[in-house]
């Protein structure tokens, strides 16, 4: 909370959606930043649903998702929003996320298919090697590019493009409502783009896999079978750019 009071000089409302927490968590945002929009949910609602009644009550032109795990270096929101304002067709910008010791998280990448959701279940080596293509790894990560996707920690989304898409799939309780909400941005025709000189310290929290299985672990099974139906796709995923050649077709058709 602190990070994004300080670094964020533009006016901007700020909105909190506690998820049923029990820490008390609720009670020091009231005391200490009365000032913020803080939306209580009586139990967890899930990722989606929770994310989208924030979005509905946000009033800005830019909407700034952000996990509670994070930190927001100097100038990262004011550089993401520099490249939505650059080019109009923008429809999602994400950062360059970093762990506790400065080492990149590989936050920006291709679209999934149902094997690398399978490998991800692999020891973390062997991860490493099987979607080394998925998560970009051979590039350096230090220049601005259009991705699939990027992870929801933390996005900067157009108002326009959220208005355009819908909002988040609510049936989404826990995982992938960012994939198949970037795969509809590309759909419509917007871009999403991965801003290296926007820098975001993301704590990462693995937490479906703190048990052997888990009621997350669960619910992003169902997720992942509502995005891949909803899709039509398992094996073969859809390339942004064949989707952008598809949308150009269809305008030109129109036209």
């Amino acid at each position: 909370m602190d990070s994004i009071l300080k670094t964020i000089k533009l006016k901007k409302e700020i909105v909190i959606v506690d998820n049923g927490s029990k820490d008390g968590s609720v009670e020091f945002v009231e005391k200490v930043y009365p000032e913020i929009i803080l939306i209580k949910n009586p139990k967890n609602r899930g990722v989606a649903p929770a994310r989208n009644q924030g979005m509905a009550t946000a009033k800005g032109e830019y909407l700034l998702i952000l996990d509670v795990d994070t930190i927001v270096h100097n100038g990262a929101i004011d550089n993401l929003i520099n490249t939505m304002e650059s080019d109009r067709k923008v429809g999602l910008c994400g950062p360059k996320l970093v762990d506790k010791d400065g080492k990149i998280q590989y936050s920006c990448r291709e679209f999934p298919n149902i094997l690398s959701k399978a490998y991800r279940q692999l020891p973390k080596k062997w991860q490493n090697y099987f979607l080394k293509k998925e998560e970009l790894r051979d590039w350096p990560h230090d220049t601005l590019r259009e991705v699939d996707y990027v992870i929801g920690a933390c996005q900067l989304i157009r108002k326009e493009a959220l208005n355009d898409v819908g909002f988040l799939d609510s049936r989404m309780f826990y995982g992938v409502e960012e994939v198949d909400f970037c795969l509809r941005l590309w759909k419509k025709g917007w871009k999403v783009i991965y801003n290296p000189t926007s820098v975001v310290t993301h704590f990462e929290q693995r937490l479906g896999r703190k048990q052997i299985i888990s009621r997350l672990q669960i619910e992003h099974i169902k997720s992942l079978i509502i995005y891949f139906w909803k899709h039509k796709y398992i094996l073969k995923a859809p390339e942004f750019r064949a989707l952008r050649s598809m949308l150009n077709s269809r305008i030109s058709n129109e036209l």
